[in-house]
């Protein structure tokens, strides 16, 4: 039996897979050139990089010219929210949104809003699902965005994104931005047939490097860049590309999806095995949609403990998982993904999110099955007869 970690975060990031490894180094080392130099080793980087702009936009089906590569999933989000908006700001200022959506759209639809711009966040139900009739009440014509996850990073929620892209292109001039960055690895995406105008990806979640990310963004869409200073990206994102990031970005996702059908079946299939056995735990519930969700999250609510001990006491026995998002780590405020689906305080203070990966073994599986329910078992126990006062005279420290 291996005593390694059994690393249940991939929702958090992904080991970097050896393909893309191998793909970057050339780029780190004999090929370092800047792409906008036009002598020879400046020519081959800018080669590379053509290419990986060309292999990534094939593999979600648009045009290299619609691709732009940024420094991660965050600032990809920023670029397409506040460039849309402030592009089209003459004809309208109201964005749509959802009440579960990562931090990298709310904190950017928060900065916007300081400037005049409303915000208007949909409700979701017990799963974290938008209602599409809500979104239609919600469009009018001082519209001009629309910013939904394809599916949520820390319940993984898979929204109806196809009904929602229909409400939306009824009302001509409103933007769709696609926040694809938990869904990638796990959800074919082909951008003709989504018909949306962005979409923001980053590729540490499917096995790329941390710092690299790209957004799609349609032909003939507005966009007001956010970085000044240089030509590169078509003048709409400035600084000299991460050429190695790029080209490990495109071969982690060309793999990720040519792999995606025979990996989403085990890991669904790990996933049920580790969930039945944390649901025999008194105590403890699914959270999420039971069906309608991502392959690789377990998102769970145990009574009478917290995240943050559940999280270190699952290290403790060799176990990684995390409370909810990487980006919230540290935060006391609990988790307002399940604040938007109902859950009081008290109860979404006792989330743990247990997200597997392509690298996630059948043994591994195992081991969590045999540590984590006793674990959380253990401390629902422990926090009990802390928490009852011998003499039945309150609640003791």
């Amino acid at each position: 039996m291996s005593d390694s970690p059994i690393y249940l975060d991939h929702a958090a990031t992904t080991p970097l897979r050896r393909e893309a490894l191998d793909a970057m180094l050339p780029l780190l080392t004999s090929d370092f050139g800047n792409p906008s130099s036009p002598h020879t080793v400046g020519r081959r980087a800018r080669a590379a990089l053509d290419e990986a702009r060309e292999r990534l936009a094939r593999a979600l089906n648009a045009e290299p010219r619609e691709i732009i590569f940024t420094a991660g999933g965050s600032e990809a989000i920023n670029l397409a929210l506040k460039g849309v908006a402030w592009a089209s700001k003459a004809r309208g200022n109201r964005i749509i949104t959802s009440a579960v959506e990562h931090h990298a759209v709310l904190h950017a639809l928060g900065h916007l809003e300081k400037f005049g711009f409303e915000i208007v966040h949909l409700p979701v139900d017990r799963y974290g699902r938008v209602d599409p009739d809500q979104l239609e009440r919600e469009l009018n014509d001082r519209t001009t965005l629309v910013s939904l996850l394809l599916a949520n990073n820390e319940v993984g929620t898979v929204q109806p994104i196809t009904d929602l892209v229909r409400r939306v292109r009824a009302h001509p001039g409103v933007a769709i931005h696609v926040d694809a960055v938990a869904a990638a690895p796990h959800i074919a995406i082909d951008l003709r047939a989504l018909d949306i105008d962005l979409l923001s990806l980053a590729a540490h979640k499917f096995e790329g490097p941390k710092g690299s990310g790209a957004l799609y963004m349609r032909k003939g869409t507005v966009l007001l860049p956010q970085m000044q200073g240089g030509a590169q990206e078509r003048y709409r994102r400035a600084g000299t590309e991460n050429v190695a990031g790029a080209v490990g970005m495109a071969v982690a996702y060309e793999l990720a999806v040519a792999e995606r059908s025979a990996t989403s079946t085990r890991l669904a299939a790990q996933r049920d095995r580790l969930r039945d056995a944390l649901l025999g735990v008194p105590g403890v519930e699914l959270t999420g949609h039971p069906r309608r969700r991502l392959p690789t999250h377990l998102s769970v609510i145990a009574r009478d403990t917290t995240g943050e001990a559940m999280v270190l006491a699952l290290d403790l026995e060799g176990v990684c998982a995390s409370v909810g998002s990487a980006c919230t780590t540290g935060s006391l405020e609990p988790s307002h993904v399940l604040a938007a689906m109902g859950y009081p305080d008290d109860e979404a203070r006792g989330s743990l999110r247990l997200s597997l990966g392509r690298t996630t073994s059948d043994d591994e599986i195992e081991r969590a099955v045999r540590i984590v329910p006793s674990t959380i078992a253990r401390l629902r126990a422990g926090s009990a007869v802390l928490s009852v006062d011998p003499l039945g005279e309150g609640v003791s420290a």
